[in-house]
């Protein structure tokens, strides 16, 4: 099967953790591919004096697990680095005022691109041996907020008095924006792929598609820019959020999963156990694809 293997590798990598009022559970599965390609980060408290805020994040890594794995150690510390912890700090405030909140946003675009152009210059990416790439989605929490972060085809979702609340945008390449995007960068969309071959219009890595010679790192064939969201937070009515990679997605809808996952914290608290029951649903509906799903919950 060349890249991918005759029958699925259906071992679980778990965890769990908890912290600033939130519980945390992770299930991950290799499936059918013949490396584990994706990453994931969980902080509970974050440095410079940061310890009321959080941080998680999927990564859904393809051509290899070189991206992914960096940036699920190093993601965060650029994202502080590119926003600052006085920023931060005044954006978890209890009546956090609306610069405060835009300088946050402004800070994770910024280091995404941090991110991207620092790994350029690691030399097996950089002479094309590893051409490895990965989506990003991620939730930073304040006391205050969510900041919803997508790059990619991964998807966040928020569950609110057992609705879906909220949940982050694809980026896949059919998308009017991203096409055009593409197709100014002389590249184009065919079997809903940039130019035939990366199902994903935007990522992290992937510098085959980011060296159009005239145009800036946004404007590539492939942009390393997340999409931003804040959102307020509501102890009183948020339930969980759930990070998957587009092996989940592919499966259920928002509506769908989100109605799974209420009905399993009905009669289990576990996060893991919920976690790996989504995967085990998952796994023989989707096809050639690795899983991941993190799961939050009591704010």
């Amino acid at each position: 099967m060349g890249a991918f293997l005759d029958k699925p590798k259906t071992e679980k990598y778990n965890a769990h953790g908890e912290g600033n009022g939130l519980r945390f559970g992770l299930s991950s599965m290799q499936g059918w591919r013949v490396e584990m390609e994706d990453a994931h980060t969980a902080a509970v408290g974050l440095p410079h004096g940061l310890d009321d805020w959080s941080f998680f994040g999927v990564y859904d890594g393809h051509a290899g697990s070189r991206v992914a794995n960096y940036c699920s150690k190093h993601l965060l510390e650029h994202i502080v680095a590119a926003g600052s912890a006085d920023e931060l700090r005044k954006a978890g405030s209890p009546t956090p005022e609306t610069p405060a909140i835009e300088a946050v946003k402004r800070g994770i675009r910024a280091g995404f691109l941090r991110i991207d152009e620092h790994m350029r210059s690691f030399t097996d990416l950089r002479n094309g041996m590893d051409r490895s790439g990965s989506t990003a989605v991620a939730v930073l929490l304040s006391p205050e907020h969510l900041y919803f972060i997508n790059c990619g085809d991964s998807r966040a979702l928020l569950c609110r008095n057992a609705q879906v609340c909220f949940s982050t945008l694809d980026h896949k390449p059919c998308d009017p924006r991203e096409k055009e995007r593409i197709q100014n960068a002389g590249g184009s969309v065919m079997i809903q792929r940039v130019n035939g071959s990366l199902a994903v219009s935007r990522a992290l890595g992937d510098y085959d598609y980011k060296c159009v010679e005239g145009k800036g790192p946004t404007e590539q064939l492939v942009s390393p820019e997340p999409e931003v969201f804040e959102i307020a937070r509501s102890d009183a009515e948020d339930e969980f959020v759930v990070l998957a990679c587009d092996g989940i997605w592919d499966v259920m809808s928002n509506e769908e999963l989100c109605a799974f996952v209420r009905s399993r914290l009905e009669v289990t608290d576990d996060l893991e156990r919920v976690c790996n029951e989504v995967v085990d649903t998952c796994l023989h509906k989707v096809q050639l694809l690795t899983l991941k799903v993190l799961l939050l919950c009591h704010f």
